[in-house]
């Protein structure tokens, strides 16, 4: 058996079709192979790997046993990139977290994009869900699956969790109930997927990927008059001891997975996509993030 993901060669007669939402350009297919299922076809930016990034963080997901949306890696006309399976159905559909915000707190601006959105608390998070949902029980489920999206983002570095990157699954018939929060989606931004190799390199040999880890900013603040969140290794630090029954449960799964498990899952992307370098500093970087992690406990 390969031990390396399989690449899907995505056809121009599978209805490509544009997508406005977010910076990179991309497009809607319907695989055939899925029983016409709807896949966002991402290109990476140039020099970039959040191709790779997207499908190394899909399969942590999936050891974490934390939901999230199927990433394969693909090729639309001989261009690399991510797949993504569409997270809605012709029964559900995603309410973004910054309309799930802008109803609880309307001084929320749901327009604005702005990196340092510092509304966009933990805290407030909390109170959004709390409003969203009909009972006490769903908000509760709801905020456990979310905390596990952030310990998730905690392994891998994920720094792009803002108000678009987090949702509800919303009932299309007549009642529009809130269901549930929506699988976890969009890790691009992960795994140092943006350094040079000489980057890479130095980190590695001066033994300071730990400092990388704990020098990101993410996009959940702590205090709503912070200029900048806090990394997202920090943001589950923070969190846990005040939240422990949302956030133990993820943290915990970690014991049970060892370093061989996390090095397969970095190894298996086909070596021409993703340099020595880039591979290197991946593995460490959630080798030093789970370490840290696993101290909370």
């Amino acid at each position: 058996m390969d031990p390396r993901y399989p690449i899907i060669e995505v056809l121009p007669e599978w209805t490509p079709q544009p997508e406005d939402m977010g910076s990179k350009e991309k497009f809607w297919f319907a695989w055939p192979e899925e029983n016409e299922s709807y896949w966002l076809f991402k290109y990476p930016r140039v020099g970039r790997g959040e191709h790779w990034a997207e499908k190394i963080a899909a399969e942590v997901a999936g050891l974490l046993e934390v939901s999230f949306a199927r990433v394969e890696l693909a090729v639309f006309r001989g261009d690399r990139g991510s797949a993504t399976e569409t997270i809605a159905s012709n029964y559900l559909e995603l309410v973004h977290g910054n309309e799930v915000l802008e109803n609880a707190f309307p001084p929320y601006d749901s327009n604005d994009r702005n990196f340092h959105l510092s509304d966009h608390t933990l805290e407030n998070i909390w109170l959004a869900l709390d409003g969203a949902f009909e009972n006490a029980a769903d908000a509760i489920e709801a905020k456990r699956h979310l905390a596990s999206y952030l310990v998730l983002d905690a392994v891998i570095g994920n720094t792009d969790r803002h108000s678009e990157n987090w949702g509800i699954l919303r009932n299309l018939d007549a009642s529009r109930r809130l269901e549930s929060l929506a699988p976890s989606y969009d890790h691009g931004s992960s795994l140092g997927r943006e350094l040079m190799d000489r980057r890479r390199d130095l980190y590695i040999s001066e033994n300071r990927v730990g400092e990388y880890v704990e020098r990101g900013r993410g996009q959940i603040h702590w205090f709503g008059d912070d200029r900048r969140g806090p990394s997202p290794l920090e943001l589950v630090r923070q969190a846990t001891p005040i939240f422990p029954d949302l956030f133990i449960p993820t943290i915990t799964k970690l014991e049970a997975v060892d370093e061989s498990s996390w090095r397969e899952i970095v190894w298996a992307v086909p070596e021409d996509w993703m340099t020595p370098a880039a591979r290197l500093f991946a593995f460490d970087m959630m080798c030093y993030s789970i370490r840290q992690l696993k101290e909370i406990m």
